[in-house]
């Protein structure tokens, strides 16, 4: 009790002296590590209490799938440069939708892949740039950072001065949650970092918005709606690349077609 109280005294000097600054929240973050992953915890949780909205695969009756996946994640958290690597959970779900093309990853590492995205990749370089861009948004804590921003200083103090869980309305927020357009960016050029020391394609994630920018717009998400221009995207991951010397150039679309046959 007595850490707790401290430590909500040390976070209410702090929000006192940043409620005079213009920027508040832009690059602050209330939250600590713990917090991430208690609270991705809790989104997970509601998550799989939803079945009829989030259809989540059996991890025993499509345990191919989810191997093949887990082997993907290993190979880049072992690469070195996830820096939350030790701290948070990592765990990966297939969500069973083939209409939605969208991949969304919660505080703490809980990162889930629709098959609507799984399917429309065709290599496996593609789908490491995807999961290297869903792991950034955990490692850089992208989900409590924007919290911290779009529910200010009322409610966040409100909150860390009680032992109670964040509201119901921030956890299903979480779940849709958009993040800003540097936040994406941010996103991108770490899944780049991330690959870099593997031998796959460091650019994989740029292949997803070509793929996207073939359709001419025809299944073009939502969600891109309010995300950075996919030409400008393709350009900072070749770009990320090249400032990092990055040489892997694997693609793996033969094993990723095996992959798929695992899928529903």
């Amino acid at each position: 009790m007595k850490n707790i109280f401290f430590r909500n005294i040390f976070i209410l000097s702090n929000l006192l002296l940043l409620s005079t600054c213009g920027n508040f929240g832009k690059n602050i973050n209330l939250f600590t590590i713990e917090d991430d992953k208690t609270l991705g915890r809790q989104v997970a949780a509601d998550i799989a209490s939803k079945p009829e909205e989030f259809p989540i695969l059996d991890r025993t009756k499509y345990a191919a799938a989810y191997d093949y996946l887990y082997g993907i994640r290993d190979k880049i958290l072992n690469a070195g440069n996830v820096r939350f690597k030790n701290e948070f959970d990592w765990e990966l779900f297939i969500i069973h939708n083939d209409s939605t093309l969208n991949a969304f990853c919660s505080p703490g590492g809980y990162i889930y892949f629709y098959t609507g995205i799984l399917k429309f990749l065709d290599a496996e370089d593609q789908l490491a740039g995807v999961l290297g861009h869903e792991i950034a948004h955990a490692d850089l804590r992208h989900s409590t950072r924007q919290i911290t921003r779009m529910y200010g200083l009322q409610t966040l103090t409100r909150i860390v001065t009680s032992e109670e869980s964040l509201p119901a309305q921030v956890l299903n927020g979480i779940i849709g949650l958009r993040f800003s357009r540097d936040h994406e960016t941010e996103a991108d050029g770490s899944s780049v970092h991330y690959l870099c020391p593997t031998n796959y394609d460091a650019t994989g994630g740029a292949k997803f918005f070509e793929k996207i920018q073939a359709l001419g717009g025809a299944r073009m998400p939502e969600f891109l709606s309010t995300h950075p221009n996919p030409t400008n995207r393709i350009e900072h991951f070749h770009n990320q690349s090249t400032a990092h010397s990055c040489s892997g150039n694997n693609e793996y679309r033969e094993r990723y077609q095996t992959f798929l046959k695992t899928l529903p």
